[in-house]
């Protein structure tokens, strides 16, 4: 087995075991420890990235006992994509962290660590009810991070994302249990064998089972109508939570692309291709209701929120065409859309930071100490997240639009993702000229600018140009991902004797 396999969930887990044991230690040393932890996982989600592309399938099984009875751990070229997205992502963040967030509560760099454990191991888990498991690692460890450095507004926010969260994960454990009784299997793999062999009597509970965890992941990946929890989370959250937060919405609708490929894929008999029906009008929906949110917003991060919210339904677009040309669109704008999300959160911040008691309101205030450099970097976000050329979310857009087939859905998906780009593009001129232009004469003497802040955050937003530079070798990865996903007589080997490689 490779045991590099499981050490995006290990090194998390013991660097945060490490810092929340010592407690005491100063915050210079936590720093470099989680740093470094954090650090280290772009190597790693690199390497495993090109594992996984050799084309194989490898399987950790946890205490050598091998699927479907075992615990396992499954690397394929999805699961190291989104590794990779969310290691880059992760470090800018905690960059960006340590230059004074992380002293504004208690345990940051624990909860920050158990965070990248709950989330790598969602990502790589070949197993249901552990997935229900990571799921709740990194839930728990985000209800903390979002109330990291107090404040009324977060605490109503994390409350209602607390019990959201609940009840979404009371209904997980309803279906994995529901599933686990009729197919007697937890593994995924070994699930899907089962699901396209069981008898009419069984497919109207494996349904239920299967809607059931078709809302969970749609509360965790905030599509309509179960997005509302988003907007008020994110935009209390503080820069660096709220950019690590950007990829957690990717964790649902990754759930949602494995379970509904795999489970209930092509090869599910009557169930087959059971949530096409649900997903394609509640992305079109999502897309709409988000970018009225953003225009109806009073707060840069608000307005932000509100454009995840967006980005959500576009995704969700590229996944319920479900044709190769739109998952593969759909993967590379999911890398884009997260990047750039996580970004301007830290810039909504930096830009605060020198409007003083206004902070980040969408009203007149003072004028900005480093207007050009901030507006720069806030031009730059602005037309990749609204997809104008030549950034890289034009790419993903163009891609999902080419990938629909002439007839009702392209009537339907180009209005509603031009139109969509056009009404976010008019929220975010509205938005920089407010903040930019209708100014005081005035600075504020309390206006600064940390430069490893701006490091971090201008690391972020310039990843949009490098993607474009590297688009061919990404789009041949994420075709190949594309590919590999539908290969179900792949997935179902491994539980075959002998299978696992």
């Amino acid at each position: 087995m490779n045991h590099g396999l499981i050490l995006p969930v290990l090194l998390p887990m013991f660097i945060g075991s490490l810092l929340l044991f010592g407690a005491r230690l100063s915050m210079a040393n936590k720093r470099i420890l989680s740093l470094t932890a954090t650090a280290l996982l772009v190597p790693l989600s690199v390497w495993l990235m090109w594992q996984a592309d050799q084309g194989d399938l490898q399987v950790y099984a946890l205490g050598n006992w091998q699927p479907p009875f075992g615990i396992i751990l499954l690397l394929d070229r999805l699961s190291a994509l989104l590794l990779m997205v969310t290691s880059v992502l992760a470090f800018f963040a905690l960059l960006y962290a340590v230059r004074g967030d992380d002293e504004r509560g208690r345990n940051f760099h624990a909860l920050f660590q158990f965070q990248l454990m709950g989330i790598n191991g969602a990502f790589l888990t070949g197993d249901l009810f552990n997935l229900f498991v990571f799921f709740e690692i990194l839930l728990i460890a985000s209800y903390s991070l979002l109330l990291h450095g107090g404040g009324a507004e977060r605490v109503r926010a994390g409350l209602h994302y607390v019990v959201l969260n609940l009840v979404g994960s009371a209904f997980f454990l309803l279906a994995v249990g529901v599933l686990y009784g009729i197919t007697g299997t937890l593994n995924m793999a070994d699930m899907a064998v089962r699901v396209a062999a069981a008898n009419a009597d069984q497919a109207p509970l494996l349904g239920a089972a299967g809607l059931l965890l078709l809302v969970v992941f749609g509360l965790k990946a905030a599509f309509l109508p179960l997005y509302f929890w988003l907007p008020r989370a994110y935009a209390s959250a503080s820069a660096p939570v709220a950019a690590l937060f950007a990829i957690m919405t990717k964790v649902g609708l990754y759930s949602i692309l494995r379970v509904y490929t795999l489970i209930f894929g092509d090869d599910a008999g009557t169930l087959a291709n059971m949530a096409e029906d649900w997903l394609w009008p509640l992305a079109l929906l999502t897309v709409g209701l988000g970018v009225i949110g953003a225009l109806a917003a009073s707060t840069l991060q608000g307005l932000l929120a509100y454009l995840v919210v967006v980005s959500v339904g576009t995704l969700l677009a590229g996944i319920a065409l479900g044709t190769p040309a739109a998952l593969s669109a759909a993967l590379f704008y999911l890398i884009h859309s997260t990047w750039i999300a996580g970004g301007l959160f830290l810039l909504a911040d930096l830009i605060a930071r020198q409007r003083g008691v206004k902070q980040a309101q969408l009203v007149q205030g003072p004028a900005l100490q480093n207007p050009h450099l901030l507006g720069g970097l806030f031009f730059i976000g602005a037309i990749a997240v609204a997809g104008l050329p030549p950034l890289s979310g034009f790419i993903g857009k163009l891609l999902l639009l080419r990938a629909v087939e002439p007839g009702l859905q392209a009537l339907f998906l180009w209005p509603v993702i031009l139109g969509g780009g056009l009404l976010t593009l008019i929220a975010l001129s509205r938005a920089g000229s407010t903040l930019f232009w209708r100014v005081g004469l005035s600075q504020l003497d309390s206006a600064e600018l940390d430069y490893g802040r701006l490091s971090a955050c201008a690391a972020l937003l310039l990843l949009s140009p490098l993607l474009v530079g590297l688009a061919s070798p990404l789009l041949a990865y994420v075709d190949a991902t594309v590919s590999q996903l539908h290969d179900l007589q792949l997935y179902r080997q491994i539980v075959l004797p002998g299978g696992a490689p």
